[in-house]
């Protein structure tokens, strides 16, 4: 069985998962995915359904945008880093609307970094590129959007610039002197949540355990430095 002719000429076919929570968005990609072979498995609105599709229809490639219902934040980035844990074989694509550094560097670092790309979806509005960097990452290869590299390189000296929004109000009320229990009534989350926040600033922060400092302590300073 032979694919049929794309406008990028007769390709093998690369079955796919999309999810987008935006409908028009959504039918628009299914298009030109399709045009440019990449035949749609199955096109979802949110992470869950996304999770479920790749397991049902095995696909090689997910495009898939970061923010997803129900909380519109990173559940798309969620399930992709998880769907790579499953399968490090499997090519991801993620949207985003924004350039969004931490996010970036959780998926280009899930297992081993080979076959992801990381977009603008400004950069759909260019069909013949878009369809290259997919079938470039389908390949094994790693894509970052210029402009997340251009604010990686003006950021890279900036260690506060891996944090997460969330991660940095965490740590902005470490700054405070609020306690764990305390940061969890103030957000409003559980204590858990909390020390998974504190554990995530101290490793992006390159604070190991083993530091003979408080680490608590210094995560404080370098904010305080950085502010």
């Amino acid at each position: 069985m032979h694919a049929a002719p794309t406008d990028s000429g007769a390709v093998t076919p690369v079955p796919t998962v999309l999810a987008e929570d935006g409908v028009l968005l959504r039918e628009g990609l299914v298009g030109v995915l399709e045009r440019f072979g990449f035949p749609v498995a199955a096109s979802v609105g949110d992470a869950e359904e996304l999770l479920e599709a790749v397991a049902e229809h095995r696909p090689r490639l997910v495009v898939t945008d970061i923010r997803m219902p129900p909380g519109l934040t990173d559940e798309g980035l969620r399930a992709a880093v998880e769907l790579r844990r499953r399968d490090p074989d499997l090519a991801v694509v993620a949207l985003s609307q924004y350039v969004e550094l931490s996010y970036a560097s959780d998926l280009l670092d899930s297992h081993g970094g080979r076959g992801v790309g990381y977009l603008l979806k400004q950069r759909v509005g260019d069909v013949r590129e878009f369809a290259s960097v997919l079938r470039q990452v389908v390949g094994g290869a790693t894509f970052v959007d210029p402009e997340v590299v251009r604010q990686l390189l003006r950021r890279r000296a900036d260690p506060l610039g891996r944090l997460t929004p969330r991660e940095r109000e965490v740590l902005a009320l470490m700054a405070e002197g609020h306690s764990n229990a305390a940061i969890a009534r103030l957000l409003v989350v559980g204590d858990a949540a909390v020390g998974k926040h504190v554990g995530n600033i101290l490793a992006k922060l390159d604070l190991p355990p083993d530091q003979d400092v408080h680490r608590r302590v210094r995560a404080v300073i370098t904010y305080l430095r950085g502010t």
